[in-house]
C-alpha cells in the first residue's frame, strides 16, 4: 500500500470530531469504542447462552438458570462498557463538565436508571422474585415472565403483558405466591337467613368445602368453615379451601359458588338478601286512603 495511502488513512482517522472536557474524540476513538461496545454484546450473548445451556443439561430450575445467566450477562456488559470508554479516552468527568444544565439533567435521568439498575441486581441476586412466580404487585396477580436489569415483564390473568421497573418490586410490598411453595387458601364468604338451621348449614358447607378441596387442594392443609358474624339481615358464613395453583385462584372460587348455590338449593337453605322493612304512620295512611277515593 503507497505511502501516501497510509498516510491519508491516520490522517482520516485522527480527524477530531469533537472534545469532550479536555480529551479530543478522534474518528479512531470513536470506531475502537463502537468496535470494543459490539465486541462486548456479542461475547456476554455467546457466554449468556452457554452458561444458559450447561445450566439447564444438568438439571438446573428454569428460576435459578435464568438468574444466574441474567447475572453474568449483564455483569459483562458493564464489564465491557467501561472497558470501552477506557480504551477510547472518554472520561466520565469530563462529560459531565461539559455543562452545568446537562449535568444537572444528566443527572436526574441517571438516577432513575441507576435506582432500577441496583433494584435488578438485588432482585437477581436474592432471587426472592423469580421467572415464572405469581405476584400481586398494586392491586394484580401477575405471573413473572422475564427479568432484566432495568424492568420485569410480567403477564396479567387477562394475558396482558406488563413492564414493571424493578425499583417498585423493592421499594413496594410485593406478595409472592410461590415464594416457598404454591398452595394459597381461597375464601369464600355467604350469607344464610336468621331462620336457617346452622348445624345443617355447618354440614352442607363443611361437605361442600371438602368435595372442592379434593378436586383443587392441597392434601396436608385441611379447608375451614367458620361463622363469620351476624349481619342486619343474615348470618355470615365463610368457607376456605386451599388449591395447589395460585394462577387458578378464579376458576377455583368459583366453584366453590356453585358447590354452595346447589347444595343450598337441595336441603332447602336460603341464601340471604338485603330486605327494607317500610312501616307507614297513621296520618300517611289516612292521606293516601284519601288520594286513593279521589281517583276512585
Amino acid at each position: 500500500m503507497p505511502a501516501d495511502l497510509l498516510r491519508a488513512i491516520r490522517d482520516i482517522l485522527a480527524t477530531e470530531l469533537f472534545t469532550l472536557g479536555d480529551t479530543p474524540f478522534t474518528l479512531s476513538t470513536l470506531l475502537a469504542f463502537l468496535l470494543l461496545l459490539l465486541a462486548s454484546v456479542w461475547m456476554a450473548g455467546r457466554i449468556r447462552r452457554m452458561i444458559f445451556r450447561v445450566l439447564t443439561q444438568r438439571g438446573g430450575r428454569p428460576s435459578v438458570v435464568g438468574t444466574v445467566s441474567g447475572l453474568i450477562y449483564y455483569t459483562l456488559l458493564l464489564a465491557g462498557f467501561g472497558i470501552a470508554m477506557g480504551t477510547a479516552g472518554i472520561d466520565l468527568t469530563a462529560m459531565f463538565a461539559a455543562g452545568a444544565i446537562f449535568a444537572v439533567a444528566l443527572g436526574f435521568a441517571m438516577q432513575s436508571i441507576a435506582q432500577n439498575f441496583v433494584a435488578g441486581v438485588i432482585l437477581l441476586a436474592e432471587r426472592s422474585i423469580k421467572p415464572a412466580d405469581l405476584l400481586e404487585v398494586e392491586g394484580k396477580i401477575v405471573k413473572v415472565l422475564e427479568m432484566g436489569i432495568r424492568a420485569s415483564i410480567v403477564q396479567t390473568r387477562d394475558g396482558e403483558d406488563v413492564i414493571i421497573p424493578n425499583s417498585i418490586l423493592i421499594q413496594t410490598s410485593v406478595k409472592n405466591y410461590t415464594l416457598r411453595d404454591q398452595a394459597v387458601r381461597v375464601r369464600v364468604p355467604v350469607g344464610v337467613v336468621y331462620r336457617s338451621d346452622m348445624a345443617l348449614v355447618k354440614e352442607t358447607l363443611t361437605e361442600v368445602a371438602r368435595n372442592v378441596s379434593d378436586r383443587w387442594g392441597v392434601k396436608e392443609q385441611h379447608p375451614q368453615v367458620a361463622m363469620t358474624g351476624f349481619g342486619d339481615h343474615s348470618v355470615g358464613w365463610e368457607v376456605g379451601v386451599w388449591i395447589d395453583d395460585p394462577w387458578e385462584w378464579r376458576p377455583a372460587v368459583s366453584d366453590v359458588h356453585e358447590a354452595i348455590w346447589w347444595a343450598f338449593k337441595e336441603r332447602g337453605i336460603v341464601i340471604a338478601f338485603p330486605q327494607l322493612d317500610l312501616h307507614l304512620d297513621a296520618p300517611i295512611e289516612d292521606s293516601l286512603r284519601q288520594l286513593a277515593g279521589r281517583a276512585a
